[in-house]
């Protein structure tokens, strides 16, 4: 019995030990999944159609792009094959003293099984029975027989349930080891991939080198041109945020004037560039504030290719680009939807023809910029999820591209902070 008392606690620590890495490995896993799905997408949005005229400074942002995607892959993948490294070991340690253990149970087991014939071929258990001095004597040495064959049955269980055990985990090993090869194989892959990757960089780089001036100059009149539409996004919002408060001072008014009081000419509270918020608008708002970091997409399936906030340009030092929101690059045809309930502020139209819904939820907007087609106007109650227009593809880069904004009022937030993480 003593064999099995230090058998139990090595298999409850086993396995504890092997929970532990199975969770981190776990979580390792879903991101490598998770980065493996990106890098298609990447190479269905950015790459897959045959664009009409080359732009070395776009085509070097989609290689940046993948290159980004395949070195996050390279180091998931090491870290989940560097922990998968210390499962094996750790259970091989086990293995080996798991085997030991099952062997001093054979030899015991056999030593018993030996020492049991010797006694049976010395005298029978009906002489070992008769020969008692007593009937005490009788009876105690045939509860012992009793004993003696329960724990030979006992131990014969033991090691079957011990050899099982072994062989499950031989098993596990096997498994592990194979999906440590095939991690490895998929790293080799991405490296060479990733060294494909550089090259195409490096031609492009020299590309634009030659170019300079040329590039230098398209990049700026680009964003003198982005900052002049966001201008006028701006005044457009403001006026739209002034139209809503007169409306609901002028009906504050003629309820006020039913009731023979006098209204405040504006609520106190409310500062300028902000809503006068209704208590309907205000119940709205605070339920968009609920799901921040819960709120769906504004497209099915895409890939940021410009985040939020001001960010130095890739390949020109000294000239920063500024994301108002995010630029997702999905597939042609794709829809925009509402990220939540509300109400069309207004519909935007660009030089080109190009759309920009605005989405009131309460005292926050959302944008959806560069629509071709579109499915509500102005003043359309808006559910969550319902397609308010289709995204434009541009016909040289067929790239389709939409730029999400989010506003609170008349200040932009970062609308990575409020969608779902994917």
């Amino acid at each position: 019995m003593k064999s099995k008392k230090i058998y139990i606690p090595i298999l409850v620590f086993f396995l504890s030990v092997f929970s532990v890495f199975g969770q981190t490995r776990k979580q390792l896993e879903v991101q490598r999944k998770k980065l493996n799905k990106e890098i298609k997408q990447v190479n269905t949005l950015l790459f897959n159609e045959k664009k009409k005229e080359k732009n070395a400074l776009d085509d070097l942002k989609d290689i940046n792009k993948k290159i980004e995607v395949r070195a996050k892959l390279i180091s998931t993948i090491n870290a989940e094959a560097s922990i998968l490294s210390k499962e094996i070991a750790v259970n091989e340690a086990k293995l080996k003293k798991l085997n030991k253990k099952l062997a001093e149970l054979k030899e015991d087991y056999a030593d018993m099984i030996f020492k049991s014939y010797k006694s049976k071929s010395q005298q029978s258990r009906t002489m070992f029975l008769l020969s008692s001095q007593n009937f005490y004597q009788a009876y105690k040495r045939l509860e012992y027989m009793k004993q003696y064959t329960s724990f030979r049955k006992n131990q014969g269980e033991e090691i079957v349930e011990s050899t099982n055990f072994v062989q499950k985990l031989n098993d596990s090993l096997f498994f592990q080891k194979n999906v440590k090869d095939t991690l490895i194989l998929s790293e080799k892959q991405q490296k060479q991939q990733i060294e494909a990757d550089k090259k195409s960089q490096e031609k492009l780089l020299t590309t634009i080198k030659k170019k300079e001036s040329k590039y230098k100059k398209e990049l700026q009149n680009k964003i003198k041109e982005e900052k002049r539409v966001v201008a006028k996004i701006d005044k457009k919002i403001r006026e739209e945020i002034a139209r809503a408060n007169r409306i609901a001072l002028a009906k504050a008014k003629a309820a006020a004037a039913k009731l023979n009081s006098k209204p405040s000419s504006k609520p106190k509270s409310v500062k300028k560039n902000e809503f006068i918020l209704s208590p309907e608008a205000k119940a709205l708002a605070t339920k968009f504030e609920l799901n921040k970091g819960k709120l769906p997409w504004p497209v099915s399936e895409g890939i940021v290719v410009r985040r939020f906030g001001k960010q130095p340009h890739p390949s020109f030092p000294g000239i920063t680009i500024n994301g108002t929101g995010l630029h997702i690059v999905t597939k042609q045809g794709r829809e925009a939807k509402s990220i939540f309930n509300g109400k069309v502020l207004n519909v935007l139209v660009n030089s080109e023809g190009r759309r920009n819904v605005l989405i009131q939820h309460g005292n926050y907007i959302s944008s959806y910029n560069n629509l071709e087609k579109i499915y509500v106007k102005k003043g359309d109650n808006i559910k969550t999820g319902q397609k308010i227009g289709q995204i434009f593809t541009d016909k040289v880069s067929k790239k389709t591209k939409i730029v999400f904004v989010l506003f609170k009022n008349t200040t932009r937030l970062n609308p990575s902070s409020w969608i779902l993480k994917r």
